[in-house]
């Protein structure tokens, strides 16, 4: 396993429950640094302990971001809980450069099943076996969107679902395979049939409910071919980074390979300056603004979910330009009493998280507002889409 490997090597030192808080830059330095400087530099990170809730300097002479995606924007993700854009948003508040955010791939089909997170994710290969799609009345739906109905792209069946939810007012749609060999069905998927058994659901005499969920972002910090960010010292690989590769969306299962590739020329093109640079020694240590003890933790909670509201409700599978400025204006609120917390309280994850979570979604909003046509991921119902995109 790779977790063993990297426990066994002499030259790497796991710090378990540490957590990122921001990047240190010449703004570290007290320098006012903005968006229209060149030469940004990243010398290393300031980290928290957890258990002490010290925060220490990391210094670098070369920092790799791969921190992963920030699926936790939405209530609905298949993404664990550690994927709340903490990348993004650190570069984002370093004043790096980022793009594409607004291009998010949603699954058409996780497991519908209340307090499930993350949720369970029914792999297109059951449609590919001949599964069918069905609404509440049991209606095969999906020829109404696409000509190859169930088999549709997977940015199509998403909005076809969504848009079948709405317009009936349901929770979920069904994905029915009863009709299928029982034999094949729990041989072909056997982790499916024992996860929806546990939940009562015998996907061989019954329709699965599923639900479109966040899964996985296109966009993120912009690279070039070896890693390198628009602040130098700083690299970035998997999903936090953005290639260009996945363009406006992402075919499946190429993001392992990306990060493979990615992550190998970020490491030969940083292993050969490392003899060249430094180590900045005069970082300051961490201003501890905050003296209150975060006691009433329901204050983050309800923050959280609100947000995740309201970019479920006007920042998922479709938008228009009003559901993102209402996501938008929310979002600013919830902003402002996040940061005022944040100076007023010691450090703690959550909060941490909070913070980096609002910024992944001021993000994507701010760049779905200015992507004003419907492309890939993106659709927009102010905007006509491209030949083959509508329904």
């Amino acid at each position: 396993m790779l977790a063993v490997k990297v426990r066994e090597h002499k030259n790497i030192t796991v710090y378990e429950n540490h957590f990122a808080i921001d990047l240190l830059t010449q703004h570290s330095l007290g320098e006012y640094v903005t968006r229209e400087w060149k030469d940004i530099k990243c010398y290393g990170a300031y980290v928290a302990d957890l258990s002490t809730q010290k925060v220490k300097s990391f210094l670098s002479k070369i920092t790799v971001l791969a921190t992963g995606g920030m699926g936790q924007i939405y209530l609905t993700t298949t993404n664990p809980e550690t994927a709340t854009g903490d990348g993004v948003a650190m570069v984002h508040r370093a004043n790096g450069i980022l793009e594409n955010m607004e291009f998010v791939q949603f699954h058409p089909t996780s497991l519908f099943h209340q307090g499930l997170r993350p949720s369970f994710l029914i792999t297109e290969a059951m449609r590919g076996f001949g599964a069918e799609l069905r609404n509440s009345t049991g209606e095969k739906f999906m020829s109404r969107y696409h000509a190859r109905g169930s088999l549709a792209p997977r940015d199509v069946v998403a909005r076809a679902i969504d848009n079948e939810m709405k317009s009936r007012g349901d929770d979920f749609v069904y994905l029915d395979c009863t009709h299928l060999n029982a034999d094949e069905v729990k041989s072909h998927f056997p982790t499916i049939y024992e996860k929806c058994l546990s939940l009562g659901i015998d996907i061989t005499g019954q329709m699965i409910p599923v639900v479109p969920a966040a899964h996985y972002s296109c966009g993120g910090v912009k690279v070039d071919i070896n890693g390198r960010s628009s602040i130098d010292r700083l690299y970035a690989i998997g999903e936090v980074s953005s290639t260009g590769l996945h363009g406006a969306n992402r075919l499946a299962s190429n993001s392992l390979i990306e990060a493979a590739v990615y992550g190998h020329r970020a490491a030969v093109d940083s292993s050969a300056r490392l003899k060249d640079l430094q180590l900045e020694e005069t970082i300051p240590g961490w201003n501890y603004h905050g003296t209150t003890h975060l006691e009433e933790m329901v204050l983050v909670t309800q923050n959280c979910r609100e947000m995740q509201m309201i970019m479920s409700n006007y920042v998922g599978i479709v938008r228009s330009d009003l559901r993102l400025a209402r996501a938008k204006t929310r979002l600013e609120i919830i902003y402002r009493e996040t940061e005022d917390l944040y100076r007023r309280s010691t450090i703690s994850r959550k909060l941490c998280e909070l913070r980096n979570l609002i910024a992944a979604g001021y993000l994507v909003i701010k760049m779905a507002q200015n992507r004003q046509e419907s492309l890939g991921l993106h659709y927009s119902i102010d905007y006509p889409a491209r030949p083959g995109s509508e329904f």
